[in-house]
């Protein structure tokens, strides 16, 4: 990708990070507005679509009613007050909220209103890095405004204008920042962070708020007694050379003090994309093929959208793990007919398990897509779940598959 080049001195950097409050569920609440207030989950199948009654009312499915392996794709912050997140097996956020509403995810109505809350936000600050479907980073640097503050409403009110929802917007002088103050005054946040606002507004937050600190490092600190981002800036640096090594103990005392200088990155076209999780514990394939199976196909879907939304195809699928050791191991195959089908990823994905050392812990799991293709070059119309023999790619078949 290309990068935007750092601005000159005169002008401190003003980069914004800009998430949309509760994507998917505020996109499903446009379309079932009766729902405001309710908790409501995204992440069912066809069959739990809403029912049209005679008198024009609607009947939906409720969580406790859900049987089977999924996982939940994003929740109303109503729904998260029960404890309900994204990536949570939809069985378990039945327990914890059996009378939430159960939609199912709609990809193409949220490729729209991505595509519609991004060109509104081009139209005011065109340098942005689009980071997915539901965020954006900006900067600002150059603008002409020079009120931040009556920039940052501009553009939240632009995106409102465009899509009838809300975003939360953090501005502050680098990525970093900008990405930890979004989420401070969700939803429908407008923060403007400076570096003397770390000790009061950052400091405070867990360690894992940082982008960049998994669950398994996040747990290495916790059991070092550094709890949170200020314990962490006041670590002892020889500590986290000892527990994490020379690198990655200097990112992150780095980035406990709010330091970062990597670029907004523009256009470019994509060599590759992925999708990847760290677990809070180490798992088995096998003996913990409950938890990951819905995790896995997620990982799969979640790839294809990406796909979809940036207009491409991919000719090679890979997948990702990384052991307990830290030692990392890919496996990837090359398909006949490029494919953005999340079936055909997850199929394909799941054949290159077959290939690696499932009988150890790993602590990381990524798909990944290559060979990309935009997809109006591609201009062959077939079925591409025909190319494959079904016993070959049988999720539930063979001992390797998740």
């Amino acid at each position: 990708m290309s990068q935007h080049p750092p601005s000159s001195q005169s002008r401190p950097r003003r980069i914004a990070h800009l998430d949309m409050d509760a994507f998917f569920a505020s996109v499903e609440l446009l379309r079932y507005p009766e729902l405001r207030g309710m908790p409501v989950v995204v992440g069912g199948r066809s069959i739990h679509k809403p029912v049209e009654q005679p008198d024009g009312t609607r009947v939906f499915s409720r969580l406790r009613d859900y049987v089977g392996r999924g996982v939940v794709t994003t929740s109303t912050y109503e729904a998260r007050a029960l404890g309900v997140f994204s990536a949570m097996g939809t069985m378990k956020a039945a327990k914890l909220a059996p009378d939430a509403i159960l939609l199912p995810a709609d990809f193409e109505a949220y490729r729209h209103y991505s595509s519609l809350f991004k060109q509104a936000v081009v139209r005011i600050a065109p340098v942005i890095e689009d980071r997915g479907i539901d965020e954006i980073y900006i900067d600002l640097t150059e603008h002409p405004e020079t009120d931040t503050r009556e920039l940052a409403t501009q553009i939240k009110k632009a995106v409102r204008d465009a899509t009838q929802l809300t975003c939360s917007i953090c501005v502050a002088e680098n990525k970093l920042l900008a990405k930890l103050g979004s989420e401070l005054d969700k939803p429908d946040g407008l923060t403007i962070l400076t570096r003397a606002d770390i000790p009061t507004r950052i400091w405070p937050l867990a360690v894992g708020k940082v982008n960049g600190i998994g669950p398994k490092s996040a747990a290495k600190l916790n059991a070092l007694n550094i709890l949170t981002v200020g314990d962490l800036a006041r670590a002892d640096k020889l500590l986290l050379r000892e527990h994490f090594g020379q690198n990655y103990a200097e990112w992150l005392h780095a980035a406990a003090h709010g330091e970062d200088d990597r670029p907004i990155s523009t256009g470019g076209q994509s060599k590759s994309i992925s999708r990847e999780t760290t677990f809070e514990r180490d798992l088995h394939a096998r003996q913990d093929r409950e938890q990951l199976t819905p995790i896995f196909t997620q990982l799969c879907q979640r790839l294809s959208a990406d796909l979809k939304r940036k207009g491409y195809l991919a000719r090679t699928i890979g997948i990702k793990l990384r052991y307990t050791d830290f030692r990392r191991i890919t496996r990837d195959l090359t398909l006949s007919t490029p494919t953005d089908d999340p079936v055909v990823i997850r199929k394909t994905a799941g054949e290159c398990l077959r290939r690696v050392d499932l009988e150890r812990k790993f602590r990381l799991l990524g798909v990944k897509a290559s060979g990309l293709i935009k997809s109006e070059d591609w201009n062959k119309q077939e079925e591409i779940r025909e190319q494959y023999q079904p016993d070959l790619f049988d999720e539930n078949g063979g001992s390797g598959s998740l």
